[in-house]
């Protein structure tokens, strides 16, 4: 099998990738600066610590090692701190990426996997979001994410580097087989927060608002399982290594039913019962920026790329996320 280079593979979504290139049969190349990853998440591949402002390490790597192709999951993700400090989101996101896709272009490597977001769509024009709605993210972490997207078109025209753009709407969940999970600094995702509130990592969770245009009146977002995101890449991949695709290509990734943040709550109550656990919900107010809804339409990966998700239902993702929260102690 092929060897594969995973940029940021010590960080959430990366060692699951890791995980699931190694169980295929393909040798994994970590490279990631523990920033925000964890070194013992990355089990699975051979672990370079360094980052991508460092052209002589990524130079050196591609010289070492014949990479067939490249998963880039190393970006910064902080809606809010991208608002406060834009530059290290271009810096990190925008920059570090074009030095990434430099040596690739010297080394001849062809086949580029991007994490992408749902940010870079800003506020919903309609819902469920496909591939066609207009790209108009309203933060720099959007803005970033949008300008590598553009950058991946421009080098698939000059170099013929193909590549394959995966948005996210949101990851969540943990390895079925509980090795792997969530775990970020601050946490800022809802499921983990929730978890966090019953295991008493926190005192309650907080519910932004009840007054959105919902059904029970709480925000609705899509949630991924993290098996099915990284099965997408998986496949994306498989496609550009196998010539199957070709240019720069962009699809949407989610579950394409959505869930109120109430729902979410009331399953994770149900599902900690079971430990005897119990949830403080406090109530506050709407935080600005939040869409009422936020829900993927992901037909096109499932047409072109085969894709079908295993772990749809939101209490099984919860389930797999309360294993992995409670074996951390």
């Amino acid at each position: 099998m092929s060897k594969v280079l995973v940029v940021g593979g010590a960080g959430y979504i990366g060692a699951h990738m890791v995980k699931q290139l190694s169980r295929a049969g393909h040798s994994v190349v970590v490279l990631d600066n523990l920033t925000t990853g964890f070194r013992e998440l990355a089990r699975y591949g051979e672990l370079v610590v360094g980052d991508l402002a460092d052209l002589n390490l990524l130079e050196r790597l591609f010289n070492e090692h014949s990479f067939a192709g490249v998963m880039h999951f190393a970006a910064a993700s902080l809606v809010g701190e991208s608002m406060q400090q834009p530059g290290k989101y271009y810096r990190n996101n925008v920059a570090n990426t074009l030095n990434l896709l430099d040596v690739m272009v010297r080394h001849d490597v062809k086949s580029f996997i991007f994490s992408s977001t749902a940010a870079t769509f800003g506020e919903p024009i309609y819902t469920p979001i496909d591939e066609a709605h207009p790209q108009q993210p309203i933060n720099p972490y959007g803005a970033s994410k949008l300008m590598v997207e553009r950058m991946l078109k421009d080098y698939a025209a000059a170099h013929g580097l193909n590549s394959v753009c995966l948005r996210y709407f949101n990851a969540c969940g943990a390895d079925p087989e509980g090795e792997l999970g969530e775990c970020h600094d601050p946490e800022t995702h809802l499921i983990p927060l929730v978890l966090q509130a019953a295991s008493g990592k926190r005192d309650a969770i907080t519910v932004f608002g009840r007054d959105y245009p919902t059904e029970d009146g709480t925000c609705v977002r899509d949630y991924i399982h993290i098996e099915d995101l990284c099965s997408a890449h998986a496949l994306a991949l498989s496609a550009l290594l196998g010539g199957e695709k070709q240019g720069a290509l962009a699809y949407n990734l989610g579950n394409g039913t959505g869930f109120s943040v109430q729902e979410v709550i009331a399953v994770v109550q149900n599902v900690v019962a079971e430990d005897s656990c119990t949830l403080q919900i406090d109530e506050g107010q709407r935080r600005p920026g939040d869409p009422a809804v936020l829900v993927a339409n992901a037909a096109l990966a499932k047409q072109e790329l085969g894709w079908q998700p295993k772990y749809t239902d939101l209490e099984t993702i919860v389930r797999h996320a309360w294993h992995w929260e409670k074996s951390r102690g």
